[in-house]
């Protein structure tokens, strides 16, 4: 059975740093691209940011760049997210996914369709 386990989630103040893990098993992912996307309540599920098989390029959406990063360990076929200045507009619920295909050389890596098996989530709360 294919499984994602996101952790690392949780509450912390305005200004502080999670990261988040998101580990595979039942198969390997070392040759696609992986995704995190995020939801907020009341809201749809957005992009974050994505990372090519080789971790050689990585993408974010304008509302985390600077702040996150996400990167990725092949050998233990896991995804990290960093993330750092944290903001109550933050808080979610975060999601990792697998890419359809090794690399992204356009927008479409945002694209929920283009990801296939996803994570249950883990709630990030930014709050004073």
């Amino acid at each position: 059975q294919v499984q994602l386990v996101e952790s690392g989630g949780g509450l912390v103040q305005p200004g502080g740093s999670l990261r988040l893990s998101c580990a595979a098993s039942g198969r390997t992912f070392r040759s696609v691209a992986r995704g995190w996307f995020r939801q907020a309540p009341g809201k749809e599920r957005e992009f974050v940011a994505a990372i090519n098989w080789s971790a050689r390029s990585t993408y974010y959406a304008d509302s985390v760049k600077g702040r996150f990063t996400i990167s990725r360990d092949n050998a233990n076929d896991t995804v990290y997210l960093q993330m750092n200045s944290l903001k109550p507009e933050d808080t979610a619920v975060y999601y990792c996914a697998v890419g359809r295909r090794p690399s992204y050389s356009s927008g479409i890596y945002s694209e929920e369709n283009e990801y296939t098996n996803w994570g249950q989530g883990t709630q990030v709360t930014v709050s004073s």
